[in-house]
């Protein structure tokens, strides 16, 4: 057994990827648009990162402070995108890291609770490979974490990803320390320091 410190989560990462890429396949349909935001600006990727996330316990970008978030998505090798739907409202993230070529990252992939499980995911991520797989890209890899939707692993399989590593992290409760609120992620629970 483990023991993980008070104040502290656990979480079971697997590491997925594609070695080529995948054979073209019907585009899903869907109402929804993808689209790029060059330079984003840092409150309304927090604002969107925030409401993706929040029930996964998403914070890595939360904690960041303006530069160091900053020097991430406004790298040049960074692409973001917004989904947004038919109002031009944002309801979900895109982000593809291609700064260590010829590899390219899925960094972020996800939408608002509002309507994850409608089958919008097979759409965004055929275009995720569609832009990841440039002419030099050699892989495509991305991670998942036992904090993420239940869903999540059997749906990049499905997609193609072979599952390539497996690793447990542990990290503070970013619910504790306020970055998240205390309701975020009602699936785990708190355990406060004593």
């Amino acid at each position: 057994m483990i023991e993980i410190a008070a104040g502290h989560i656990a979480t079971v990462v697997t590491y997925l990827e594609m070695r080529e890429r995948p054979r073209l396949r019907p585009m899903p349909a869907t109402s929804l648009r993808l689209i790029r935001w060059v330079a984003p600006d840092l409150d309304k990727y927090r604002s969107l990162f925030r409401r993706i996330g929040e029930p996964w316990l998403w914070f890595s970008r939360l904690i960041l402070d303006d530069s160091a978030l900053s020097a991430i998505i406004h790298d040049p090798g960074v692409e973001t995108f917004a989904i947004v739907d038919h109002a031009g409202i944002e309801v979900g993230l895109l982000e593809l890291d291609r700064r260590k070529p010829p590899e390219v990252e899925i960094g972020f992939f996800g939408f608002i609770p509002e309507i994850t499980g409608q089958g919008h995911g097979r759409w965004l991520m055929a275009l995720a490979l569609n832009l990841a797989w440039a002419a030099d890209t050699t892989r495509v890899w991305l991670h998942t974490c036992t904090l993420d939707h239940p869903s999540a692993l059997n749906f990049y399989r499905a997609q193609g990803f072979d599952a390539v590593e497996r690793q447990l992290e542990t990290f503070a409760d970013p619910r504790l320390s306020g970055h998240l609120p205390i309701g975020a992620a009602l699936h785990v629970p708190v355990i406060p320091i004593p």
